[in-house]
């Protein structure tokens, strides 16, 4: 069955060697079902139900792309866009909780469509790479942000607007803590470094009694104060519809990148350089995104983790299968989640930071009509504690100092409406 499913053999791989590579793979992301449910408890939304729809959207995105795509690529709510939805629709736009999942919601549908009708790549490559680039540093550099912020290393002041708060403090050498076990395991090849360090910094917080133990096995929490809570009336308001597109463009940017990471690292290419099975696999990144907005949590996307499983040997989708099912075993340690404290998970923020940072080595720093839109987006993001404005302002800026410096020519039709939208949505709220 599992030959005839993945065809292990055409893909010289073995039972043991995906299994393995699964295992690799699980590893690497879990700690994702201990930030997700504490990232979008700050929006508002039951712990406990969050963590049940973070690993089952996991799970069920896992098996669609094991099953259906037959790659080892493992899917799981996504970084940046977790914090987008609690910080900026919920947070600074006031927007509930469940309204932000309507637009999580439509945003997957929106990405089922252009997945099945073939636009995708024209919509991906409509828009510049120092643009994708600018907003994935972006985002790293407001998680970087957040991170400082709940370790209280960095704290509000009336005179400079931040400073450097008290790093004596508890909190704070723990995520610091965190953050250097992290980075030590890595340089080391460990691929559990994260989910390590979250435990490590966890247990020194219940042994210092800033932690209470609440045990580590249970039943799954309910998913009922979460399941089918997503708001549909407000989502085709003007302010809403950014949101959606917001939603959909960063996931389209990051599920592009990450497929074409794990594809160019597994030598899954053809020879045209063209991915087999692309719209099998991007159809299961958008049903899990469907999927994780019914259940209650926030956009459900490709994990370039997924190259630590292909370089353990993962070859086929019995690799993404092994993964959704390690998600689904994880329902049982909620107890182990939720006595996760902030200061742990600030560690894995701030590393995180660091790998969506990286990709600003491909900007044209010495074109500086394509540099200055990237620093504009870096900048604003983390400084109006916005990823929707920086977006919002990265393709303003780009369209303006294109126009201005006349290279109209580099602008694309994508980049002009959605720089035309995003002034208007500036000009009338």
């Amino acid at each position: 069955m599992l030959e005839k499913l993945f065809k292990l053999k055409q893909n010289q791989t073995t039972l043991k060697q995906e299994v393995v590579a699964g295992l690799t793979t699980f590893l690497t992301m879990a700690y994702i079902i201990f930030v997700n449910p504490m990232m979008l408890a700050d929006a508002g939304m039951d712990h406990g139900a969050v963590f049940v729809a973070t690993c089952l959207a996991a799970a069920i995105g896992c098996l669609v792309m094991g099953l259906v795509a037959n790659y080892p690529i493992a899917l799981a709510p996504g970084m940046g866009l977790n914090a987008f939805f609690t910080y900026t629709v919920v947070g600074e736009m006031g927007y509930s909780w469940e309204t932000a999942l309507g637009a999580v919601f439509l945003s997957g549908i929106c990405f089922l469509v252009l997945s099945l009708v073939r636009i995708r790549e024209w919509i991906v490559n409509s828009i510049p790479m120092s643009l994708r680039v600018g907003i994935a540093a972006g985002i790293g550099l407001f998680l970087a942000l957040l991170a400082l912020k709940s370790a209280g290393i960095v704290v509000a002041n009336p005179a400079t607007l931040v400073t450097m708060g008290d790093i004596t403090a508890f909190p704070a050498l723990m995520a610091t803590l965190g953050f250097f076990l992290i980075i030590a395991m890595v340089h080391h090849g460990m691929k559990s470094a994260v989910v390590i360090s979250i435990l490590a910094i966890t247990l020194l917080g219940v042994l210092f009694g800033d932690v209470q133990y609440q045990g580590m096995v249970s039943a799954p929490p309910s998913v009922m104060p979460t399941f089918m809570k997503m708001d549909l009336s407000n989502v085709l308001e003007v302010s809403m519809l950014s949101v959606v597109f917001a939603f959909l463009f960063v996931d389209l940017f990051d599920t592009s990148g990450t497929l074409v990471a794990v594809a160019q690292r597994g030598g899954f290419l053809d020879d045209k350089g063209r991915l087999p099975r692309l719209n099998r696999a991007l159809t299961a990144d958008s049903t899990a995104t469907i999927a994780g907005a019914m259940l209650g949590t926030s956009t459900t996307t490709s994990y370039v983790e997924s190259t630590a499983g292909v370089s353990a040997g993962g070859r086929t989708g019995l690799t993404a299968v092994v993964v959704g099912l390690l998600f689904i075993g994880a329902l049982f340690i909620s107890p182990l989640a939720g006595m996760v404290p902030a200061y742990a998970t600030a560690g894995t923020l701030f590393y995180v930071a660091i790998l969506m940072m990286s990709g600003l080595v491909q900007v044209e720093w010495e074109d500086i009509t394509e540099a200055a839109p990237v620093v504009v987006v870096c900048i604003l993001m983390p400084l109006t504690f916005s990823i929707a404005t920086g977006i919002a302002m990265g393709f303003i800026s780009y369209a303006v100092i294109k126009l201005m410096s006349g290279r109209y020519k580099d602008l694309t039709a994508g980049v002009v409406v959605l720089a035309a939208l995003f002034i208007a949505k500036f000009i009338y709220g």
